[in-house]
């Protein structure tokens, strides 16, 4: 024979081991499967205890036995119409009504015929709680508490003596019963609300599970827009990068060889032009491969900012003959690796566009430590043009002024241009003073 679980005693086998744990919720199923065969055997077994101690002992006042055997095979085939043939009919509260109403009224009649059909009547307390609800299961064990109560005191009382025990018994039976009733009824709804919690738990996990791959999908979303514009960031850094170095050290090539070639006749000045040229080719070879290597440029790897312009200023008023004067204000102090690049590459753009648009006969460059910003100022005595004018040398090609303000505006800071026909130019950087580690 099959347990109720599936498992077939006797020499294990290997399947068996090899089958999944059952898990809380298995052996909950089982259990109850178990509890639900138990259930409709019970009456049964009631009425056949009941049936042999009447038979063998039976009541002073009892129906006769053969009558008493009718009565108990008509409950047998109640319990059987409804809980064997029809178990649908426990899903609707109709038929369960009729159904425990029958059963209570068999069971009185048989305790009246003999106090033994107690062991059956006492059905009524477990049948309460599978068919009625609410108070209607307060009233199912009420009514079976009288009928346990006669069985156990052989009857209903024959004298007025023996009526207060009789009370005493149905209130007994009333109020275990009722506790019994109210922990269940406590426990069944501890258990409708575990279970609502679990299905919300579930709701909440698939929730959240779809939620996850939502985020991954942003996820990726954001990976390749960081990509995007990491490349974009870059092209960009590149390409200021390549006009602060190659563009400039180039223009400056040109220009020293043009004006070597109009002073062929002249050997010295030709040797000197030449000699910048190739000063300038080195100077942008190596600042080109700093910028491809994302490092900061050579002057303030060995300089402080103030140093690094007037060496800056001195290099460029050599090369094109034109009087440079660095100056510096305020308290020097360490700024960002970033604030300081910004401010040495805006000096080589302002001095590289006097070179070659101004014809300056001076040129001053000065550095102001404030509190809170840096400004970096860039004078000229030379032709100068018109701001308002949209043809200006920054728009008819060059790079300058707006890779300039591109990268002071990248910092945070303001870029500030004033000039006019003949009356030279100005250029003003200023930047926030974001502190940077000590030298």
């Amino acid at each position: 024979m099959v347990s109720g679980d599936g498992t077939t005693y006797g020499g294990g086998s290997t399947a068996s081991r090899d089958e999944k744990m059952p898990t809380d919720d298995d052996r909950l199923a089982n259990w109850r499967a178990r509890e639900a065969r138990l259930q409709r055997v019970l009456p049964f077994g009631g009425l056949l205890v009941g049936s042999l101690l009447a038979a063998f002992a039976p009541a002073p006042r009892g129906l006769p036995m053969p009558l008493t055997l009718v009565i108990v095979g008509l409950t047998a085939c109640w319990i059987t119409w409804f809980v064997i043939l029809h178990p649908r009919w426990q899903g609707r509260q109709g038929p369960r009504t009729v159904y425990y109403v029958g059963l209570l009224a068999f069971a009185a009649v048989l305790v009246a015929a003999s106090p033994w059909y107690g062991f059956f009547a006492w059905v009524g307390f477990l049948h309460a709680f599978l068919v009625l609800n609410g108070r209607w299961r307060f009233v199912g064990m009420a009514a079976t508490s009288v009928l346990v109560a006669t069985a156990q005191g052989g009857g209903l009382p024959s004298s007025w003596s023996n009526w207060p025990l009789w009370l005493v018994l149905v209130l007994v039976n009333v109020v275990l019963a009722g506790a019994v009733s109210w922990f269940n009824l406590v426990g069944e709804r501890e258990d409708a609300r575990r279970k609502r919690l679990v299905a919300e738990l579930a709701t909440t996990n698939r929730q959240l599970a779809e939620t996850i791959r939502e985020n991954e999908g942003l996820h990726a979303q954001l990976i390749t827009q960081a990509r995007e514009a990491g490349v974009l960031d870059e092209r960009q850094r590149m390409a200021q990068e390549i006009h602060d170095t190659l563009a400039q050290g180039l223009t400056g090539i040109i220009t020293q060889l043009e004006a070597a070639e109009q002073t062929r006749d002249r050997s010295a000045d030709w040797r000197r032009h030449v000699d910048n040229a190739l000063a300038l080719a080195r100077e942008s070879l190596t600042e080109a491969r700093r910028s491809v290597r994302a490092l900061r440029p050579e002057p303030l790897e060995t300089a402080r900012l103030p140093d690094a312009l007037s060496e800056l200023g001195e290099r460029w008023s050599t090369r094109h003959g034109v009087a440079a004067s660095v100056s510096t204000t305020g308290t020097p102090r360490p700024l960002h690796p970033e604030i300081e690049v910004t401010l040495l590459r805006a000096a080589q753009e302002a001095l590289s566009n006097v070179a070659r648009h101004a014809a300056a006969s001076r040129v001053g460059l000065t550095l102001s430590y404030m509190s809170d910003v840096v400004t970096l100022d860039v004078r000229d005595d030379g032709s100068g043009f018109d701001v308002t004018n949209r043809s200006t040398p920054d728009q008819n090609g060059s790079y300058g002024l707006t890779a300039m303000r591109q990268r002071v505006n990248r910092v945070g800071g303001q870029l500030a241009v004033e000039s006019e026909p003949g009356g030279g130019t100005a250029v003003s950087a200023s930047v926030p003073a974001l502190p940077g580690a000590a030298a």
